[in-house]
């Protein structure tokens, strides 16, 4: 009996002192990191992780619309700041800049990024100023994207050749898979500007299967990255791997260093051999490797190849993509469009990228569907390298970030005018001049290629409206339903009818 009330009272001991500590903790914690950002209730262990729905952009919306835009969450045991206030977010980005500069290391990206090494996944500090800097100065400087302008004329046009041809020979319209199609154009492009290789259409290097081998990897790439893998925030289940996910990540990491490693390979010897590939990314590269080794090494040169490969074609597929079937809902935006390119450009050619500056109605159009669907949602996520300040809240060392641009492009206190309505009115005439928008982010980490990448959908998207009429394949509207993705791509594939406009045949006949 006494043997069991000692038992009892160690237990009971034990149990007092582990709550005391804890309390103890929790009110050192309190006092050193003062005001927190508010809290919605959350479970042992996993914290929020079982309020999370996908897509995570819209669940996150909902939980900042019931609690409030700037919020504390624990996806099991990482702090995350989600901010849905425009005000809060550029705080993050300009006062608070240099503190959220840093990337997560999460457990699933740890094989994707080659270690937390690419110009998306590393932390601020040197190796990431060294790619920032190529990318910046030798990839997206506005001489190196004027560079290449000749090679986005080229694929767009050859597109437009392609789906001209096949309506020709149907002689009515004809059933495009857009998706397909606007994936294509862009990593024509991009593997062109990269190392000078084609992958689809007349003249492609017989890589077709290469090329839905690439395919499939982006595809696979973006579903498992981002915020949104369990085991990252549960580490007892990153032990066990459930579904694989460890074993996926790091046979996906093997083939995409093969492919990347394959074109640098491929260009060193083609250069060594004399052989004639125009200017290229990978060949620049290579030439500036022989002076600095260190700084333009095979691996930094992977890394460049594929962050650009990777992104450059899923996020300008996916906002070509998302214009369409904005543009085919939308019908009278579409002839507007299409009657400012006929006043501007005329009929008797088809328009370049020196047209864009004078097509203020199809920027917008372009602005807008960047406003309702940005390409990054939640952009990539940051993390905190210290204690800092943000929206009046105490916001503590080693916080993921989570901006929601999908929320704020939405937030009716900003865009009055029915905010989920597509209406590239809103932005004629400076209207919208001052309203925040965010689709390539912000400050350190901005994305380089912004330029590049608004000219590309703005040229794609101009030829497929100047060029062809457009129609829904059913009565019904096109579905805009979002799938889960860090890049947010259309649930539904979009699929369209085309037929060339009666004016452009001359000039698509035209077309070698």
């Amino acid at each position: 009996m006494v043997a069991t009330m000692t038992l009892s009272f160690f237990f009971l001991s034990l149990a007092t002192t582990l709550f005391l500590l804890l309390l103890h903790s929790l009110i050192k914690n309190k006092k050193r990191h003062g005001r927190l950002p508010p809290s919605p209730p959350s479970l042992p262990v996993i914290g929020h992780l079982h309020l999370l729905k996908k897509p995570l952009h819209r669940t996150l919306s909902a939980l900042a619309a019931q609690h409030g835009p700037v919020l504390l969450l624990r996806f099991g045991s990482r702090r995350v700041l989600h901010v849905a206030d425009p005000a809060v977010a550029e705080e993050c980005f300009t006062t608070h800049d240099v503190t959220f500069a840093n990337r997560p290391r999460l457990p699933s990206a740890r094989y994707l990024s080659n270690d937390y090494t690419t110009l998306g996944s590393s932390s601020y500090g040197p190796n990431w100023r060294n790619l920032r800097r190529i990318a910046t100065v030798d990839v997206f400087s506005s001489h190196r994207v004027l560079r290449s302008a000749d090679v986005r004329a080229s694929e767009v046009r050859d597109m437009a050749r392609r789906l001209f041809k096949a309506a020709a020979a149907a002689s009515r319209p004809v059933r495009c898979d857009v998706k397909a199609r606007a994936f294509e154009l862009s990593l024509n492009t991009v593997g062109r500007v990269i190392a000078g290789k084609r992958y689809y259409g007349d003249g492609a290097a017989a890589a077709s299967e290469e090329a839905e081998r690439f395919r499939a990897m982006v595809r696979e790439y973006f579903a498992m990255h981002g915020a949104s893998n369990v085991q990252d925030f549960v580490p007892v289940l990153a032990l066990v791997d459930i579904g694989g996910v460890n074993k996926r990540a790091i046979r996906l990491s093997k083939a995409r260093n093969e492919w990347a490693q394959r074109l640098i390979d491929e260009t060193r010897a083609a250069t060594a051999a004399g052989t004639e590939l125009g200017k290229t990314m990978v060949g620049d590269l290579l030439e500036m490797q022989a002076s600095d080794p260190e700084a333009y090494s095979d691996k930094v040169i992977r890394a460049l190849c594929l962050s650009i490969l990777q992104t450059g074609t899923d996020t300008t597929s996916a906002t070509i993509e998302w214009g369409m079937a904005l543009l085919l809902n939308h019908p009278a935006a579409m002839a507007k469009a299409q009657a400012e390119i006929d006043e501007v450009v005329g009929t008797a050619r088809i328009l370049e990228e020196a047209d864009l500056p004078n097509l203020p109605y199809l920027r917008c159009i372009v602005t807008e569907a960047l406003r309702l669907h940005p390409v990054a949602p939640l952009l990539a996520p940051h993390e905190s390298a210290s204690d800092c300040p943000v929206g009046g809240y105490d916001v503590p060392a080693g916080t993921m970030l989570l901006v929601n641009v999908h929320a704020m492009h939405r937030d009716p206190r900003v865009w009055a005018e029915e905010p989920e309505r597509f209406s590239p009115e809103r932005f004629e005439g400076g209207k919208s001049d001052g309203k925040w928008m965010l689709p390539f982010g912000m400050g350190r980490r901005r994305c380089p290629g912004e330029g590049l990448a608004v000219n590309m959908v703005g040229l794609a998207l101009g030829t497929l409206v100047q060029c062809f009429e457009w129609g829904r394949t059913g009565d019904e509207e096109v579905d805009m339903t979002e799938a889960s993705g860090v890049t947010m791509p259309k649930s539904v594939p979009l699929e369209a009818f085309y037929w060339p406009r009666t004016e452009m045949v001359s000039p698509l006949t035209e077309l070698h």
